[in-house]
């Protein structure tokens, strides 16, 4: 991309906000490289990479990102040889501890069966190294000191260190404690001057201590002293630092090589690390602008819902609806200045250039974009005082440049193209300028404020006109885009609005054509016209809402009725179930007394007829009607539209209309239609399985006969036979009332029908429907 484009659409500012959310110096030294790409593949590896990372911030809040250093030189110069300090042996451990954070944190993700495919492959490539880090976090501690357990000759060398300077303080301590001390010394302290133990003693007293004057005071009047009492035990102090010094070498010299001996892994480390901070970085800006991931496409197609400008406060900023690249390739933008063109322009080139470099974008999900080979835009007051160069000039060597290189696969964003010049000639220029570049297949919005480029959408297919919204009442912008309505002067009503005479405005436009009038007055009926339109979305869209709740509402309402209907006829069983039961354990008694009477006084009863009343007492028990649960099991019956079905959750019979959806059907059960999923369809029979059944036999009661039959195109004789056959199965379901919708035509159809009707022994009445049911295009039957 052209570093001048990049700098235009201020990508650069985009970055600077990207670097705030990287954890690490790799982390934002990756993001300050970043640069949009012109591979569709990669870009697509990019969103999707961003995609993953911004699952994970959703899911978990955050990602150890911390303690992770840039640690690729201290890897070379160990390779080489060289002795790295305790502190930079320290960020080496840390490096690793985080790559090894990371790598359980991504494993308790995947356990969790979140599939985080790219982001696994990148923490493959790390390498533990759990046995280098332990060992330098042996001997270093967190703040880079080189720990007592390093070793243990280090570990002796400090236990003597500390035992000869206790005995060093000892010494001291006496000769401030003496009774003669207050006088000859400033003050009653120890202190070091030069890795050595001294006091400060009054100049005119350095002859009774004796021993080695290491500094004075800036007065002269204190010297600091080292007795000759513990010059010696100093000198043992000195001797012993040395050597600490020389084992303390020996340490980092060795830690330094065991470093050096994994300097590849290392680099590795820090490579995927990197990348990873970046990508993490990435999906943070994105929460943080509460942007989404695009679709994309190769073939310069772009869709952005509610777009907003990502570096205006989103309190402030107007999103915007924009397509191009499917019925248009070319937008004319035209409107008031300080009305939101140039923010439009540097909205989409923003949004496209933010995709190719595989952020996500300020827009609504579903929002689409295309991978352009190329973005040139031309934005801006591009005078140059030290080339010499007019305004017009400077435009003008800009679009040159832009002209030599664009090409069906590129995006070229033009603001106030032609302006700075004499107006005839630059909306000409203008013209002449979009025909050649929409000639070449480039995707192209360009701003004016040529009224002569109005026109230029209706002229030529592949080309639309647009706007941005000017509020003539409150005279401000409403920065809102108007795609297919070219924007008209607002110069008579702003001027009549702040309180110019109207004799003077009539006056002036006494001076504009017959033809500018008529446009003018054509695009206020297509603002206006937009404007009712985009009212009657919204009324829609709420009516929409509360039919829809109203379905969910009647739905629920008739799964609870066939619930409870079903729960009552189950608990009447089972009560009726309960009486015969106790009626047939007293019969049983009775039955019981009989025999006995029948052997004690040789009654005469026939066992044959105590079994008869037996099993006619069990036959008259009535028999409990269990509720069909919705069936598991599965068919591989292909649904067809016409199909006679069973809703299990309703136990109702009914007939697939047409398939919705790839898991639903709408389904017409009596006098509702909704839509079911088709796991809780069971087959009863199909469209042609009914009519044979039809010509066999009678229709039973679950048979589903239309409340309604239409009648619209048929022949008079073939019109009177249906009629005759569908009063007939009316019957037979038991309907009180039916529809039979003939139209109003000639009237001849009616007629007959309503002839038939009032001879059938069956009816009780017709009448024509009401307005709400049709009118005198219907007849309502009611039957007997």
């Amino acid at each position: 991309m052209n570093d001048k484009v990049l700098r235009t659409l201020e990508f650069d500012k985009i970055k600077e906000q990207l670097l705030s959310f990287a954890s690490s110096a790799i982390g934002k030294e990756k993001a300050a490289q970043l640069m949009p790409s012109q591979d569709f593949e990669e870009v697509v590896r990019w969103q999707e990479e961003t995609d993953e990372a911004s699952t994970v911030l959703r899911l978990k809040g955050n990602v150890p990102l911390g303690g992770i250093f840039d640690i690729r030189p201290h890897a070379k110069r160990a390779q080489i040889g060289g002795m790295l300090s305790p502190q930079e042996l320290m960020e080496v451990a840390s490096t690793i501890r985080a790559g090894r954070i990371l790598t359980r944190f991504f494993e308790d993700l995947n356990e969790e069966e979140h599939h985080l495919k790219i982001i696994n492959e990148y923490m493959e490539g790390l390498f533990p190294l759990q046995e280098l880090q332990q060992t330098i976090t042996y001997a270093i501690g967190d703040h880079g000191e080189v720990l007592d357990s390093a070793s243990e000759k280090l570990r002796a060398l400090r236990n003597q260190l500390r035992t000869n300077e206790s005995r060093v303080r000892e010494k001291l301590e006496s000769m401030i404690r003496s009774s003669n001390a207050p006088k000859m010394l400033s003050d009653a302290i120890i202190t070091i001057r030069n890795d050595r133990f001294v006091i400060p003693v009054k100049q005119e007293y350095r002859s009774v201590y004796g021993g080695i004057i290491h500094d004075q005071s800036s007065s002269g009047q204190t010297l600091f002293i080292e007795p000759q009492a513990v010059v010696q035990l100093n000198n043992d102090l000195q001797e012993i630092r040395v050597k600490e010094q020389q084992e303390i070498e020996r340490i980092l010299i060795e830690l330094s090589a065991a470093v050096g001996e994994h300097t590849n892994e290392l680099l590795e480390n820090v490579k995927v690390l990197a990348q990873l901070d970046f990508i993490f970085a990435k999906a943070g800006y994105a929460k943080q602008i509460r942007a989404s991931k695009p679709l994309l496409n190769n073939n310069g197609r772009v869709k952005l819902f509610k777009a907003q400008h990502p570096l205006i406060p989103r309190d402030v900023v107007v999103p915007n609806d924009i397509y191009l690249g499917e019925d248009f390739t070319t937008i004319v933008i035209t409107g008031p200045n300080t009305g939101g063109k140039t923010v439009t322009l540097k909205t989409i080139g923003l949004c496209t250039l933010m995709a190719q470099a595989g952020l996500q974008i300020p827009a609504l999900d579903g929002s689409e974009t295309a991978v352009f080979k190329s973005i040139y835009a031309d934005i801006g007051d591009e005078q140059s005082i030290e080339q010499s160069l007019s305004t017009f000039s400077s435009h003008m060597v800009n679009i040159v440049d832009i002209l030599k290189h664009v090409d069906h696969g590129s995006l070229v964003l033009f603001d106030e193209l032609g302006a700075g010049t004499d107006p005839q000639e630059g909306a000409a220029l203008a013209i002449s300028i979009l025909d050649e570049v929409y000639g070449r297949g480039a995707r192209v919005i360009a701003t004016t404020h040529y009224p002569e480029l109005k026109a230029y959408g209706y002229d030529r297919s592949g080309v639309i006109n647009a706007s941005v919204e000017f509020d003539v009442e409150s005279l401000r912008p409403t920065y809102k885009l108007l795609i297919g309505v070219p924007g008209r002067s607002n110069a008579f009503e702003i001027s009549k609005r702040l309180g110019l005479n109207d004799s003077v405005i009539q006056h002036a436009r006494s001076h504009i054509g017959a033809d500018t009038n008529k446009v003018e007055n054509m695009i206020a009926s297509l603002e206006e016209s937009r404007r009712q339109a985009e009212r009657d979305r919204l009324d829609a869209a709420d009516y929409l809402k509360q039919a829809e709740k109203l379905h969910k509402d009647l739905q629920k309402q008739l799964r609870e009725y066939y619930e409870e209907k079903d729960a009552m006829i189950e608990k009447a069983a089972g009560k009726a179930a309960e009486l015969v039961e106790k009626a047939k354990e007293e019969a049983e008694t009775v039955i019981s007394d009989l025999r006995k009477m029948r052997l004690e006084k040789n009654a005469e009863i026939k066992e044959h007829e105590l079994i008869e009343a037996r099993k006619r007492l069990e036959e008259a028990a009535p028999s409990q009607r269990k509720t069909k649960k919705p069936s598991s099991q599965k068919t591989d019956r292909i649904f067809k539209p016409g199909d006679e079905v069973k809703v299990l959750s309703f136990n109702q019979k009914g007939h697939l209309i047409e398939k919705v959806s790839d898991k639903e059907w709408q389904v017409q059960m009596g006098i509702m239609k909704m839509k079911v999923k088709e796991s809780n369809l069971e087959f009863v029979a199909g469209s042609k399985e009914k009519e044979v059944k039809h010509l066999a036999t009678v229709r039973g009661k679950d048979y589903h006969v239309s409340l309604e039959l239409d009648l619209r195109g048929e022949r008079f004789e073939n019109a009177l036979s249906r009629v005759e056959k569908y009063i007939d199965d009316a019957l037979l379901a038991a309907y009180p009332r039916v529809s039979i919708i003939h139209g109003k035509g000639t009237g001849a159809l009616r007629q007959g029908v309503q002839e038939y009707l009032k001879n059938h022994r069956s009816v009780k009445r017709i009448r024509f429907g009401e307005a709400s049911e049709g009118g005198t295009g219907v007849t309502v039957v009611e039957f007997k």
